[in-house]
């Protein structure tokens, strides 16, 4: 996909920094101010996690994690002194953990993918230096080739969705969407209750494709639509849900997260195409756009009708693993 075609923007770099302050290699896992695990507190659910593998998350899942940045090394916790006695043993647990505003659910799904991911890769790998008669060289050739071919591949579709309920006067809908309804129709109807069932009819949306599709339809946008086809070719399937879908806490805004391994074998351009991809290595891409509906909330015997708007942002992203 040419990127100047592209209905996505490139973003960020990695909110997560590596320091060491050792002159040589950096010590082995287990010694102290460089510690190999780390104690993450999701909202309360503790995570004790390999610092490898959270350097390996998706950067776009990582800025969200740590939007202000973390530094890993010995300036990690409060402060070292040079002496044997600071090691992680030393630090009391409370002083190791993380506090990061993320949800438990959504680590979990993360996590339980990438082991899986890394499970097909080692099977992929395997497969690819036995059809060689040097294994060693093998492994050398296809990593310096073509990442793809010695390891497994991870499509991430991360979406935020911001929604807006607009709700009629006794006249109707205002003439501007930004002017807040009031009259006799929502004498007995809160505000906070109008979000509240407007978030669980969007949670309930749980295809992926649906939104953006019925925007392509709308505006006739090419360049949307050969993306939804690209993913599909690449592993996604165009009924596909999001593994993980929830409201954030006390927002009205809903996360959404589904990840599928990279096809490289199949058609005769399937390689061609995850290449393309590889576009998105290391480099989260962003897609923003705004979808409007209306929805009828039930009130007792009467229908409430709603005009909900939800502002849809995308990020794609590679990940080896």
């Amino acid at each position: 996909m040419a990127m100047s075609n592209s209905p996505i923007t490139q973003v960020s770099e990695s909110p997560i920094t590596q320091v060491s302050q050792y002159s040589s290699a950096p010590p082995s896992p287990g010694q102290g101010g460089f510690p190999s695990k780390l104690v993450l507190d999701l909202r309360g659910t503790r995570f004790e996690i390999d610092r490898e593998v959270l350097v390996s998350l998706p950067e776009s899942i990582l800025i969200v994690m740590f939007p202000n940045g973390l530094i890993l090394g010995r300036g990690h916790s409060d402060s070292y002194d040079d002496d044997d006695n600071n090691s992680d043993e030393s630090i009391s647990l409370e002083d190791q953990i993380i506090y990061v505003d993320f949800d438990p659910a959504c680590m979990d799904y993360v996590l339980d993918f990438y082991q899986e991911a890394q499970m097909a890769g080692e099977t992929q790998m395997a497969g690819e230096t036995q059809r060689l008669d040097n294994p060693v060289a093998a492994n050398h050739n296809l990593s310096s080739q073509n990442p793809l071919l010695n390891k497994q591949a991870i499509i991430v579709l991360r979406e935020e969705l911001d929604y807006f309920a607009i709700t009629p006067s006794k006249t109707g809908f205002p003439a501007k969407d930004d002017v807040p309804a009031t009259g006799p129709v929502l004498a007995d109807v809160s505000k906070v209750k109008v979000k509240t069932e407007c978030g669980i009819h969007l949670l309930e949306q749980r295809k992926i494709f649906t939104a953006l599709q019925r925007n392509i339809n709308k505006e006739n946008n090419v360049a949307e639509q050969h993306l939804i086809d690209m993913l599909c070719v690449s592993g996604f399937s165009r009924d596909d849900e999001w593994g993980y879908r929830d409201i954030e806490p006390k927002k009205t805004s809903i996360v959404s997260i589904a990840l599928v391994m990279l096809k490289t074998t199949g058609s005769g351009n399937q390689m061609a195409t995850a290449q393309k991809l590889l576009l998105f290595w290391r480099k989260p891409a962003r897609k923003c756009w705004w979808d409007g509906v209306e929805v009828e909330l039930d009130e007792g015997e009467n229908k409430l009708p709603i005009r909900l708007w939800a502002r849809r942002t995308w990020t794609l992203e590679l990940v080896l693993v």
